[in-house]
């Protein structure tokens, strides 16, 4: 069974895998990797306009993106992170293109579980949708994700059945909460 740190240390050289997020398991790999991205989208067959949401260790993590917070911003970033709700932030740099696709956002969660913060603190943001090919179920375990993608990723972390609803997606709009999809979070 591959450990946390195997794990941290695969990420750590762009490697992708599968890891338990604070919902659902994910397909994982450095956000701040283009080649490491594309390969996610590759390998999970996504439509290639779809932005990815990003997981972070810390609100200090978006300046990586480019991303400044406001104190008003702040303040609707405290209230939900950390937690299961994932936030667009406006983001149009050509240099983050291969994240946000041309919507101008990107999707941010903080997520409150400790193990995994340890883990994104340790190996940076990480792109994580779901473990299941576009259309698919997500995988409820690691077998189930194996079933999926089998040898096409490098590794598999975790254990136990994950079956939580998906993050709660918010987009703040004039300063106003707008949900985008239910999901672990009634807002």
């Amino acid at each position: 069974m591959l450990g946390k740190f195997q794990a941290i240390k695969y990420l750590r050289r762009g490697k992708v895998g599968i890891i338990p997020t604070d919902t659902i398991y994910g397909l994982v790999g450095q956000a701040l990797e283009k080649k490491t991205v594309e390969r996610i989208y590759d390998v999970r067959q996504r439509k290639p306009d779809k932005p990815l949401i990003i997981l972070i260790s810390a609100i200090d993590d978006l300046k990586l993106f480019g991303i400044k917070v406001d104190r008003k911003m702040n303040a609707i970033l405290e209230k939900y992170w950390p937690g299961k709700v994932s936030i667009i932030l406006p983001c149009k740099y050509k240099k983050f293109y291969y994240l946000h696709r041309g919507t101008g956002g990107l999707a941010f969660r903080l997520p409150a579980n400790e193990s995994l913060r340890e883990i994104l603190l340790q190996a940076g943001p990480l792109v994580a949708p779901s473990a299941n090919p576009e259309d698919k179920e997500p995988a409820i375990n690691l077998a189930e994700a194996r079933k999926y993608f089998g040898d096409k990723i490098d590794f598999y972390y975790g254990s136990g059945k994950l079956q939580s609803p998906p993050s709660t997606l918010i987009k703040v709009v004039k300063g106003k909460v707008e949900v985008l999809r239910e999901g672990a979070v009634k807002i």
